[in-house]
């Protein structure tokens, strides 16, 4: 039995979720699947899956030993990737997560000068609103939005974001426009899912928190269709400066109760905070990090 295959093996199947699953992602047939992990279970003399024909749990021991192949599987992958010179010169592929719209606007294109300048390395960007887990994931790096709960990452800030709240013109000019928080009962509000609640949203007024509830006329799920619906004049919207970065330098959108925004979210850079850093990823920190902090200093 090859032990690191069938650790591999075990791995891509609680990842999966299911043998078929694995069996579908490995490229062999489900009975193989089947009888190398009977196999695997059989040499350590203890059951590591519960199997069921809609899913599968680990045991108490499949637990523990998931997260040894974890750590194992990831030592070798480094080993590996030093001896073929990853440390010594930038080269390989490079797995970053952004948020939606800000890789699109902000990430894609310093990955795109990054690429050009670094030839030998090959980048996969995921843009997704997920919070998603760097070592599972085998995710080389991310880029958060807001702060960070304490752990054994490392993070490098490059800039913050503010939550604000705008209006077209023409809602202003025919309904006014609000000049403080507790004016927000008086207009109708556009709220999304993704930022705050519908029903109220946080202020910051003298030294405290206020939440002030608002009159949602009309909820969506994304910050896109909340700025098109706020530029078409149906009421006020809040949400994260660079998504209205554009429509406000345009004047489709007018930011207003500045002065009581709610402090700044943090923008950072965050990776695994290995001993030793891969080239590959020394390098993009050195490239991206002045070049995002200089795009967010010219942003809202």
């Amino acid at each position: 039995m090859d032990r690191l295959d069938a650790m591999s093996l075990f791995v891509a199947t609680v990842e999966a979720g299911s043998l078929s699953a694995a069996a579908r992602r490995a490229g062999m047939p489900l009975a193989t699947v089947s009888r190398k992990l009977s196999e695997l279970e059989k040499h350590l003399k203890t059951r590591l899956l519960n199997r069921s024909t809609r899913r599968l749990t680990l045991t108490d021991a499949g637990q523990s030993y998931l997260a040894a192949c974890r750590r194992i599987l990831g030592e070798v992958s480094e080993a590996e990737r030093t001896a073929a010179g990853e440390y010594s010169s930038p080269t390989g592929e490079l797995v970053i997560t952004a948020p939606v719209v800000f890789g699109r606007l902000h990430v894609l294109p310093v990955v795109t000068a990054f690429l050009a300048a670094y030839p030998e390395v090959a980048i996969r960007l995921t843009l997704s609103d997920r919070i998603t887990q760097l070592v599972e994931e085998h995710i080389d790096l991310a880029v958060r939005i807001g702060e960070l709960p304490d752990s054994a990452m490392v993070a490098m800030r490059v800039g913050a974001i503010r939550r604000i709240v705008c209006a077209s013109p023409a809602y202003l000019a025919e309904h006014g426009t609000p000049a403080q928080p507790q004016d927000l009962i008086d207009h109708s509000s556009i709220t999304f899912e993704g930022l705050a609640s519908p029903a109220t949203w946080s202020f910051l007024t003298g030294r405290s928190d206020t939440a002030v509830p608002v009159r949602s006329r009309l909820q969506v799920n994304t910050a896109e269709a909340a700025i098109d619906a706020a530029i078409a004049g149906v009421g006020l919207t809040r949400v994260l400066s660079y998504q209205a970065d554009a429509a406000v330098r345009a004047g489709t959108l007018r930011v207003v109760l500045e002065p009581f925004e709610p402090p700044p979210w943090p923008v950072s850079l965050v990776h695994a905070g290995r001993v030793l850093l891969p080239v590959k990823l020394r390098a993009f920190l050195d490239f991206a990090a002045p070049r995002l902090k200089e795009r967010l200093a010219r942003s809202l």
